[in-house]
């Protein structure tokens, strides 16, 4: 019997965390890192006879994230009750939207590793107030319960199960995660939690339409465990169903320490919460003239941005798609063509090859670059206008690295300036034909890859310091005699 192929299905529901001053139900704060419980007000704790009222901004970025990802805003949406008793949840029931979410079908689209696009299906986004959190850390069998987050505006963007593999699912949540900074409606911040992800996953036999029964993944903070999670789960429910048993709907939680996923409770459906409209809460009505008002707010969105860098900059899709994955690096990468003196291409050769390759290594965001844009755009002018060749410029870029001083600077106290001198130049190739007679013979008859030989030799003997261009040409008329 051949061995089953399988397929993998993923669809991800994400939380963005709202990046307003203000709870979407109440004027406590939303700041992170207060002392526990110092953020959390009468109607954050669900004292008796408070009334919620709706913050205007959190509909906005709402609406923000709605034109952004392509979506239908619904002009009447309602709030529900999600019925459930926790411990962090102080009413027994969380705010949040049900049949009429704010955002209703949209779509993203996603660069994979091979450069091609593949188009993600949005099913809605909603509006919905974060709980608060159990602690059970440093209280010896006990459970703490901090507040602080109870309250907090979250939009929860969920995803049609469109992707096909781990990776698919981590470039989709990339570009959700670059669009939500993009329209500064959300920091982004995973580790503290303003940006956090649920994976539901599934496997079919290949060519099979009816989806498998699936797991749902829960609160997974980084892009690097999302994709290990997955596929640490993928592979368990294929063992599962290849040893003769049965997938179980649950919720799962990704242990990364361990690498592996293990039950927390079986999982819940839709009228396991009761959900129930607000009574205290008004519908939402949005009207075209509030659309028009945000449309017109709205900054040069990734996709913008991107078909922007191909044709002002001439860049290929691939390398715009790069630059254009955070609004820092693309804010970044256009200061850099600036001081370079409009070396498009070269900037983006340097930033994609050589900086995102050390400050991965280093663990370093853009922001965090210790060479600023200033600095690497006049690196790239020198290679430009002859002063250095690129291999020089990459001793030049470590010391920039590390912190050494001013691209010209460097040039001058180590003596990198290029030779373009052409008398220096024949000097050199003279010696280097009159030292190596033989090699110039077998040049002569006909062992054309010697060149790269005489190269080698002329640049050693120069420390490196000869423009490659003149070295060649000149190199070329000298030994074909």
């Amino acid at each position: 019997m051949s061995k089953i192929e399988w397929e993998v299905v993923i669809g991800l529901e994400i939380h963005a965390q709202l990046a307003t001053k203000t709870k979407i139900f109440s004027a406590a704060a939303t700041e992170f890192g207060a002392a526990a419980n110092t953020q959390a007000c009468a109607i954050d704790l669900g004292m008796p006879g408070v009334l919620p009222v709706l913050n205007k901004e959190v509909v906005e970025m709402a609406i923000k994230f709605g034109l952004g990802a392509n979506a239908d805003i619904t002009r009447r949406s309602v709030f529900a009750r999600k019925n459930y008793f926790y411990p962090d949840l102080p009413k027994g029931y969380q705010i949040s939207q049900y049949e009429l979410p704010v955002v209703g079908k949209g779509y993203v689209d996603i660069q994979l590793d091979d450069g091609s696009i593949k188009r993600i299906a949005i099913t809605r986004a909603h509006l919905e107030e974060d709980a608060g959190k159990s602690l059970h850390e440093d209280f010896h069998g006990l459970t703490g319960v901090d507040l602080n987050r109870a309250g907090t505006p979250l939009l929860e963007i969920v995803s049609e199960p469109d992707m096909r593999s781990a990776k698919e699912a981590v470039a989709y949540l990339k570009t959700i995660h670059s669009l939500v900074r993009y329209l500064d409606i959300c920091d982004g911040n995973m580790q503290e939690g303003s940006f956090r992800c649920d994976a539901n996953v599934s496997v079919r036999p290949k060519g099979e339409s009816k989806f498998g029964t699936r797991t749902e993944l829960k609160n997974i903070n980084s892009f690097r465990f999302v994709e290990r999670a997955i596929n640490y789960e993928v592979e368990r429910q294929i063992n599962v169903i290849e040893s003769g048993g049965k997938i179980a709907q649950e919720t799962r939680l990704y242990d990364p320490n361990k690498n592996e996923t293990r039950s927390m409770r079986s999982k819940e459906e839709a009228n396991d919460y009761r959900y129930f409209p607000d009574p205290d809460l008004l519908p939402l009505i949005i009207t075209d003239a509030c659309i028009e008002k945000v449309r017109i707010s709205l900054p040069e969105l990734p996709q913008q941005k991107r078909q922007r860098f191909i044709d002002q900059y001439g860049l290929s899709a691939y390398d715009a798609g790069i630059l254009v994955s955070s609004k820092d690096m693309a804010a970044y990468y256009e200061d850099v063509v600036k001081e370079s003196g409009n070396q498009p291409k070269l900037a983006a050769n340097w930033i994609i090859s050589e900086l995102l390759g050390a400050l991965n290594k280093a663990g370093l965001d853009i922001n965090e670059s210790p060479i600023s844009s200033l600095q690497l755009g006049k690196l790239i002018m020198r290679i430009a206008d002859d002063t250095i060749s690129g291999k020089i410029a990459k001793t030049i870029f470590e010391a920039l690295w590390n912190q050494e001083g001013d691209v010209d600077d460097i040039i001058e106290k180590r003596g990198l300036k290029q030779v373009s001198d052409s008398g220096a130049i024949e000097k050199l190739i003279d010696e280097i034909i009159t030292a190596n007679p033989e090699q110039v013979a077998d040049y002569r008859g006909g062992k054309e890859k010697l060149f790269g030989f005489f190269v080698g030799q002329t640049m050693k003997a120069s420390g490196g310091k000869l423009n490659p261009g003149q070295l060649n040409e000149m190199l070329k008329k000298k030994l074909q005699g």
